[in-house]
C-alpha cells in the first residue's frame, strides 16, 4: 500500500499551520509596539501552532492571560481602542494593496490574507472589548438588591437601624 497523499497531507497541513500561525504571532509582536492588543493576535497565532506543535503550548498561556489583560484596557480606554482600529485599518490597507499588486517589501499573497485577517481580528477584539466595558458599566450602575435589575448579586446597603 502507498501511504504517500496520507503523508503528503499531513505535511502541508503542518506547513500550513506554521506559516498561519508564525504570521499571526508575528503580528501580534509587531502589534506591541504599536497601540492594540498584540497579545491576542500573539494568543491567536500560539493557538494555531499549538493544534500541531507542543511547545506552543507552554507560552500560549502566558499569552491568553496577557491578551485578556490587553482586551480590557482597549475596553477602558477609548484612545487605545481607536489606536488599535489605526492599527487594523493599517494592517488591513497593506494586505489589500499588496493583494492588488503593489510592491511591498516582504510581502507575497499569503502575507497581505494574514494581514487582511489579523487586521479584521483586532478590530473584532475592540468591537467585543468595547461592548464588554459598556455591559459591565451598566451592571455597575443597577441598583443593588432590586429583583428585575441584575443588581441582586450584591448586598443591598443595610438601612439604618
Amino acid at each position: 500500500m502507498d501511504h504517500g497523499p496520507v503523508g503528503h497531507n499531513r505535511a502541508v497541513k503542518t506547513v500550513v499551520v506554521a506559516v498561519l500561525g508564525g504570521l499571526l504571532t508575528l503580528s501580534g509582536v509587531a502589534l506591541l509596539v504599536l497601540p492594540g492588543p498584540g497579545f491576542v493576535l500573539v494568543a491567536a497565532g500560539l493557538a494555531v501552532l499549538g493544534t500541531r506543535f507542543s511547545w506552543a503550548k507552554k507560552p500560549l498561556d502566558y499569552a491568553k492571560e496577557k491578551a485578556q489583560e490587553g482586551v480590557e484596557e482597549v475596553g477602558k480606554s477609548p484612545w487605545r481602542a481607536a489606536g488599535a482600529v489605526l492599527a487594523a485599518l493599517v494592517l488591513v490597507a497593506l494586505g489589500v494593496l499588496a493583494l492588488v499588486g503593489v510592491d511591498l517589501p516582504l510581502m507575497n499573497s499569503i502575507t497581505a490574507v494574514v494581514l487582511i485577517i489579523s487586521g479584521l481580528f483586532l478590530i473584532g477584539t475592540v468591537v467585543f472589548a468595547r461592548r464588554l466595558e459598556k455591559i459591565e458599566q451598566a451592571r455597575a450602575r443597577r441598583p443593588a438588591g432590586v429583583p428585575g435589575t441584575g443588581g441582586a448579586y450584591r448586598a443591598a446597603a443595610p438601612s439604618g437601624s
